[in-house]
């Protein structure tokens, strides 16, 4: 049998069940869940050294990381997208979709690693990959704006990168647009030399035809649609020529932060703490559950199930006692009380029940281990006795075939050698003495 459970036998004498006495005062216990939350919270208590200690081994541990962890510094810079006069990668205009511009693309376009490249120019730094890594882009709801997040090692690096990139983006913009606009000039360009081209023959060739016939009327017509696509030409040539490229402006510079944001004390110091909870809280459940020394009546039916029938010096709770022993041993018997805490002598307990049970029964009340009982009272000490200890008691009485009806806890204020009454004091065994 394990040390810290028990099974408590059964009794032969038909009798009232025993309990202990202020059950029956107060009533129907109350709910498993706040009995449960009672008793975790008792844990807590008495293992509270355990749990500080691992609180503050976290904190502990919390600071040290915040202390080892590098400080990074994050800079943002702002920047109004505008159309650039070419055509752009678009939304639908909706109800929730207000900026035509397709900013979620915008945004890839300034974390790519062609923006990368011109900010690592700026920066005259030498892998490009390593600044993507560290700008992050994200474009407020319903705006035309692109936030660009640089995160350095020191405040003047963050500013500088975040600047870097949106300086970078807009002449990528910039630079894209005049691109598409030189091809398109380009473009025009060749098609109106060619159309120039075929005027020109249409028109060397028109005399050489005969007035009125059809092949001079198809010669002007032919030299009036070239002329048309002539001045089409023109004059796209020339809208190109006079288009401004807007790719937007920087509407908020990047500032060099003022404090870090990596790492966060809150968030370090806050993780310690609760991992020192959690570690605290494991461990003093597991102390508790390795500790069999019983403390309380909670712990002396939790860890051996026998019930708690009084506590020495109460003299209500020894009084309702016997009136119970009285009922359990109707027709009169042997009481046996054993001391169960080594040192505790159990004979002032004794003495009390012979006194409260004088006119309830014909019971004999003795302590002396050898002799045979109908049923017994274990004395324990709080915070002396261990589980181990009751349950051998257990057995002994259990194999001499004597019934342990309860447990009588007595106070660990109650030293050895107290002559309060009702505790367990010492004094030489008298001869037991029936209750008249």
């Amino acid at each position: 049998m394990p040390p810290n459970t028990y099974e408590q036998p059964r009794t032969e004498r038909p009798a009232a069940s025993m309990s202990h006495p202020a059950s029956s005062v107060h009533g129907v216990p109350g709910p498993a869940t706040g009995r449960e939350f009672a008793d975790f919270r008792a844990m807590l208590l008495r293992r509270r050294v355990t749990l500080a200690g691992f609180l503050l081994a976290g904190l502990c541990l919390g600071g040290l990381a915040l202390a080892l962890s590098p400080a990074s510094y994050t800079a943002t810079a702002e920047i109004l997208v505008s159309p650039t006069g070419v055509q752009d990668q678009t939304n639908q205009t909706t109800q929730r979709q207000r900026e035509p511009l397709n900013l979620d693309t915008e945004a890839q376009i300034a974390r790519s690693a062609v923006v990368a490249a011109r900010a690592a120019r700026t920066l005259k730094a030498g892998d490009p990959e390593t600044l993507r890594e560290r700008v992050t882009v994200t474009v407020p709801p319903n705006s035309a704006v692109l936030e660009v997040s640089y995160t350095a090692g020191d405040p003047v690096n963050a500013a500088a990168g975040a600047q870097a990139f949106a300086k970078g983006y807009l002449a990528n913009r910039e630079s894209t647009a005049k691109h598409a606009i030189d091809a398109q000039l380009k473009a025009l360009a060749g098609k109106l030399r060619q159309v120039d081209s075929a005027l020109a023959a249409t028109v060397a060739g028109l005399p050489r035809t005969t007035p009125g016939s059809a092949a001079r009327t198809i010669a002007a017509q032919r030299q009036n649609v070239l002329s048309r696509q002539v001045y089409a030409l023109t004059l796209k040539y020339d809208a190109l020529k006079t288009v401004a490229v807007t790719p937007g402006n920087v509407i908020s510079d990047a500032r060099p932060p003022a404090s870090p944001t990596q790492p966060r004390p809150p968030l370090y110091l806050g993780s310690g703490l609760f991992l020192g909870l959690l570690a605290g809280t494991g461990a003093a459940m597991l102390r508790d559950r390795l500790d069999t020394r019983l403390r309380t009546a909670a712990d002396i039916e939790r860890l051996t199930g026998l019930p708690v029938l009084a506590k020495a010096g109460n003299a209500r709770e020894l009084r309702e006692l016997a009136v119970a022993v009285a009922r359990h041993l109707r027709d009169g018997g042997e009481l046996l009380v054993r001391g169960v805490t080594p040192g505790v002598d159990p004979e002032p307990i004794a003495d009390d029940l012979r006194l409260a049970l004088t006119g309830l029964a014909p019971i004999w009340v003795r302590t002396d281990h050898a002799a045979h009982a109908d049923a017994a009272l274990l004395v324990v000490e709080s915070r002396a006795a261990r589980s181990k200890q009751l349950a051998q008691a257990v057995r002994q009485l259990r194999r001499t075939e004597i019934s342990p009806l309860g447990v009588i806890l007595l106070s660990a204020t109650a030293a050895p050698g107290d002559t309060r009454p009702g505790l367990g004091r010492r004094n030489p065994p008298d001869s037991p003495a029936r209750a008249s």
